[in-house]
């Protein structure tokens, strides 16, 4: 009985020291310490570089921006009267939270009705997808990191329109995402990793 119980206490303590899937790599400020950690980032950001010509760098900042490259990232809920929940912000989820209508589209013109949004590689597949259409309609490069960070933030038609000029936080943090896209950039250099 006590080999037992000492067996299901070893697989409880061993248990808590894993990490979650989904949970986000341990050194966000490091492109190579991302992709070393979690191979599989690499292959489907390079995978999708291929397919629709997003820079790597770009990938990554933005995923950073957005999820902070954990899975199963969703907004915060919303609460009335400070206690009682509403829901949650919005539709989104991910790693590229994307929203529900945006990520259905994907799937019905490009990714498949088995793409997830916590799938790394459809993840990316889906923010190439989405970056080429907006290269499309707002001629903005793939490679203008915040730019296309307004668009994809924005919506495309908010783009086009400016809803972003009235959000002095939004332009603040696409400069953000732009500087991390030139540190991821530099760094996955330097490690050869691109």
């Amino acid at each position: 009985m006590s080999s037992i119980f000492r067996a299901i206490a070893m697989l409880l303590i061993l248990g808590s020291c894993a990490t979650r899937y989904g949970d986000a790599p341990r050194n966000l400020d490091n492109a190579c310490s991302i992709v070393n950690e979690r191979p599989s980032y690499l292959r489907a950001f390079k995978s999708t570089q291929r397919k629709w010509g997003v820079p790597v760098p770009v990938l990554m900042a933005i995923i950073y921006q957005e999820s902070k490259f954990i899975s199963d990232n969703r907004p915060p809920h919303r609460y009335i009267l400070g206690v009682i929940p509403a829901g949650r912000q919005s539709s989104a989820l991910g790693y590229s939270q994307a929203l529900d209508g945006t990520w259905a589209e994907y799937q019905r013109k490009e990714g498949g009705r088995g793409a997830r949004r916590t799938d790394i590689r459809d993840a990316t597949d889906f923010m190439g997808w989405y970056m080429a259409q907006t290269v499309e309609e707002t001629g903005v490069a793939l490679n203008d990191t915040r730019n296309q960070y307004l668009a994809y933030h924005d919506g495309r038609t908010g783009y086009l329109r400016g809803t972003w000029r009235s959000k002095s936080w939004l332009v603040r943090i696409a400069g953000e995402v732009e500087a991390r896209a030139v540190m991821y950039g530099a760094q996955l250099r330097r490690c050869g990793k691109i």
